[in-house]
């Protein structure tokens, strides 16, 4: 039986009734985890792993590793905003009254929908090891670039074609489910909403980087 919208809010409100300090903590000790894990698989996926590194030669590749894991919660915190801003800009063209803030704890909790592509790419390359360092790397599970042969697709295309999958689409459903809980109003009305305002910037976003991608 379908849940009424009233329903639904008030499920919703219940459930993200906690500390947001320690579920942001967890989101991203989660994130940093998941792609430590991953990167020792890249690292096992390279032929004379051990040899190469005992002189060395992961170096670079260990500091820019450690640079990404500190960069985690500030990409995170600088997402999170954006993404409540475009959000709250399509509540004001839409005449709905919703704070900003009650919006980026929406977010934060949507986020959560982006750890199981990173669990799939672990859990499969754990049971099945990859032949070569491109094969983790290429993983995208669920994406229009996962249907794709990488050698008929530019380089300037991947990354938007990643970037679209089921856990993003899927993301807007969860954005939209925020908004119907804060503003009371019609779900699709409220769908309708992120796909003009989130879905919006992130094309734009995409469609700049094909453009300016330079190889």
């Amino acid at each position: 039986m379908a849940v009424s919208p009233t329903n639904l809010s008030q499920r919703t409100e219940e459930l993200i009734n906690f500390d947001k300090r320690i579920f942001f903590a967890f989101l991203v000790i989660t994130f940093i985890l998941l792609r430590y894990l991953t990167n020792i698989l890249i690292i096992e996926a390279i032929p004379g792993s051990n040899e190469l590194g005992q002189d060395g030669t992961f170096t670079f590749f260990h500091i820019f590793n450690t640079l990404n894991y500190l960069w985690t919660p500030f990409a995170l915190l600088w997402k999170f905003t954006l993404t409540a801003f475009l959000l709250w800009i399509g509540t004001f063209l839409f005449g709905f009254k919703v704070k900003y803030g009650e919006i980026w704890k929406f977010v934060l909790v949507a986020e959560m929908v982006f750890i199981l592509p990173d669990l799939i790419r672990l859990l499969y390359f754990a049971a099945i090891p990859p032949d070569n360092y491109w094969e983790i790397r290429n993983f995208h599970p669920f994406s229009i670039f996962s249907f794709l042969s990488t050698d008929n697709v530019p380089s300037r295309f991947h990354y938007p074609l990643q970037a679209i999958n089921l856990f993003e689409v899927s993301y807007w459903f969860l954005l939209a489910i925020g908004i119907h809980t804060l503003t009371g109003k019609n779900y699709k009305t409220c769908l309708g909403l992120v796909l003009s305002s989130y879905l919006m910037g992130l094309l734009l976003w995409l469609a700049y980087y094909a453009m300016v991608y330079k190889g």
